[in-house]
């Protein structure tokens, strides 16, 4: 077995869940090896320092503030999406009507509508470009809890 091999099943050895063939090679090893006999003890005094933390219980009003927080964050999300949404629609439905008024006008070359619609998908697709970009960076980026 390889050096590594051995420093890997410290920590079962420590714990007493190795076979006993595997706890016997283990020992073997420790005899002879200096730096795997320094890492078992280091692994000692961590357990022994794990073993003596308690967990303690938060008092109420921790938790009183962590839920009414999350109520607040949920609200906050929830009415940012609702108006999002309801001004993307009225976006959309003025969009609509001021394009489909501008196409019915007689008076209007064809060549320039077609040139404005197309500017206009132009500008839309752009505009949904980094809308999508911005959201992903957003969402990705490691950094959003450091405060600058």
């Amino acid at each position: 077995m390889k050096h590594e091999e051995y420093k890997k099943l410290l920590v079962g050895y420590l714990d007493g869940e190795l076979k006993n063939k595997e706890r016997e090679l283990i020992e073997n090893h420790l005899r002879k090896c200096p730096e795997c006999q320094k890492e078992l003890k280091e692994f000692k005094k961590l357990r022994g320092v794990m073993m003596s933390m308690k967990y303690q219980k938060p008092p109420d009003e921790v938790w009183e503030n962590y839920w009414k927080s999350i109520y607040n964050r949920l609200e906050r999300r929830i009415s940012w999406i609702l108006t999002s949404v309801g001004a993307a629609i009225l976006l959309f439905y003025g969009g609509f009507k001021l394009v489909e008024d501008f196409i019915k006008n007689p008076e209007i070359a064809l060549l320039l509508k077609i040139g404005i619609l197309v500017l206009l998908a132009g500008l839309v697709i752009l505009f949904i470009s980094i809308l999508r970009e911005r959201i992903f960076i957003f969402k990705h980026d490691k950094y959003r809890e450091v405060k600058r």
